[in-house]
């Protein structure tokens, strides 16, 4: 076989890798005999490596401590050299480098075949070696040296692509995160900004109903008691945000129809109202949606306000609607309302107790209201009186003295007169305490405020 390497060397010859040929590539000789060593030395360094000899075990191993070396070619027949020993310790401390072999191939062949297959010998070179044979051999060694080298570099290569592929995506993580960090505080300033919004459009519902409580005597102002209790329900059963939200501008707002009434029919309870009286009452519904229509913001909430007083069996007003059909939000509000002005004496001609009032929703249940829906609104008005307290928060009560600016209100503060001086959430300030006290002498009473405690 190696004739027919020999003869292919000579048809075609062999090609040096280009990594090689631009890189200084580095031979040892360890051989004791001078002539073999002089020979040797001027057929290697025809084939273009740089030369160092050796002539013993002690002195290959000093040379490689201290000179890189790419190939070491040994004679194993060299009296000194223990070549199985320093195969293993260039095994041990210089892996790449390449191993040739010089030896009788008459003896010790089993221990040279065993070190070849073992892969510590690169090539073996017989003794007495033909020159065409020995330089076939070094070009192949000088190849295998070059494609080695070419595999490092990419290895190199790749290996710092990934370095920078780590970097690359490290970089681009902390990015992502900055950008959801930026989202999220752009989301918290909307949400934030949103829920001012809201707040204000409630604060000037509740302004607005407030125009038609300064006609009413104040033990029939009853849109607090039904605000409060229509949030406590939105907060106890995590209703929708938007219906929430509509919910709390209808409370505010359904009785808008009522201000064009006079002042006969505002204090009249609705179960004594003439035939003539009776036709302006079922209208308040649709009086006060369509004042509510012209602000695209109340829209839902005037949806709401028109079919409040709509009847589970289709026996309501203004469109006779039943059941599902009407919409939750106005059968939660009518809830509410009937609740607070049975309470009131505004249904019938004598103001009903607390407890009589719920037996009535209970007892109209299928008929008049929701069944479900009034099961659990009777449960929440027994369970958290929402309409008799602030939703179960902590609330403490104080003199205008003893109030101290940043506290939050926990009740809107009114007037003699009835007027909206202040609404519950509002955080005080020194200007509105002043003001407070400025209304205490101007009226000539004290307020007692109520606020959430700290």
């Amino acid at each position: 076989m190696e004739g027919e390497a020999i003869h292919d060397a000579q048809r075609q010859p062999e090609q040096v890798p280009a990594q090689a040929e631009s890189e200084p590539v580095t031979l040892l000789l360890v051989v004791e005999d001078t002539g073999r060593l002089t020979s040797l030395s001027e057929i290697v360094e025809q084939e273009g490596f740089n030369v160092l000899n050796a002539e013993s075990a002690q002195d290959a191993l000093a040379t490689l401590e201290r000179e890189p070396v790419d190939i070491v070619l040994f004679d194993a027949l060299t009296p000194s050299l223990d070549g199985h020993e320093l195969l293993e310790l260039l095994e041990e401390h210089w892996p790449d480098c390449l191993r040739l072999l010089m030896t009788d191939v008459t003896s010790g062949t089993e221990d040279t075949l065993r070190a070849i297959e073992e892969g510590h010998i690169y090539g073996l070179i017989p003794i007495p070696w033909h020159d065409e044979r020995l330089r076939l051999m070094l070009r192949r060694g000088l190849e295998q040296l070059g494609n080695q080298r070419e595999q490092m570099r990419r290895e190199k290569a790749l290996l710092e692509q990934n370095q920078d592929l780590i970097a690359l995506n490290a970089a681009l993580e902390q990015r992502i995160e900055a950008t959801q960090q930026e989202l999220k505080q752009t989301a918290e300033m909307l949400d934030k900004a949103y829920d001012e919004l809201l707040h204000m459009h409630v604060t000037t519902a509740r302004v607005i109903g407030d125009l038609l409580h300064q006609r009413l005597p104040r033990h029939l102002q009853t849109n607090d008691q039904v605000h409060a209790l229509v949030t406590a329900f939105c907060e106890a059963h995590e209703l929708d945000r938007t219906l929430q939200q509509d919910l709390q501008l209808a409370s505010a707002l359904y009785n808008m129809g009522k201000l064009t009434w006079d002042d006969h029919l505002l204090v009249t309870p609705s179960e004594q109202l003439s035939a003539h009286e009776r036709a302006a009452y079922q209208h308040y519904p649709v009086s006060g949606e369509n004042q509510l229509m012209a602000m695209p913001q109340l829209k839902r909430a005037a949806k709401i306000v028109r079919h409040h007083r709509e009847r589970w069996n289709g026996g309501g007003f203004p469109d006779r609607i039943e059941g599902r059909d009407i919409p939750y939000g106005a059968r939660l509000l009518g809830l509410a309302v009937d609740f607070i002005e049975l309470q009131r004496g505004m249904v019938l001609p004598r103001e009903v107790p607390r407890p009589q009032a719920l037996a009535l929703l209970r007892k109209f249940a299928g008929r008049i209201y929701d069944p479900e829906l009034c099961h659990d609104f009777v449960k929440l008005c027994i369970e958290k009186a929402p309409d008799l307290q602030t939703s179960g928060k902590a609330v403490i009560s104080l003199e205008t003295s003893q109030v101290k600016p940043g506290m939050i209100l926990a009740q809107d503060i009114y007037s003699a007169s009835g007027m909206l001086l202040l609404h519950e959430g509002k955080q005080l300030d020194q200007h509105l305490m002043d003001k407070l006290k400025n209304f205490e002498e101007i009226e000539g009473r004290n307020y007692t405020v109520l606020v959430y405690r700290p």
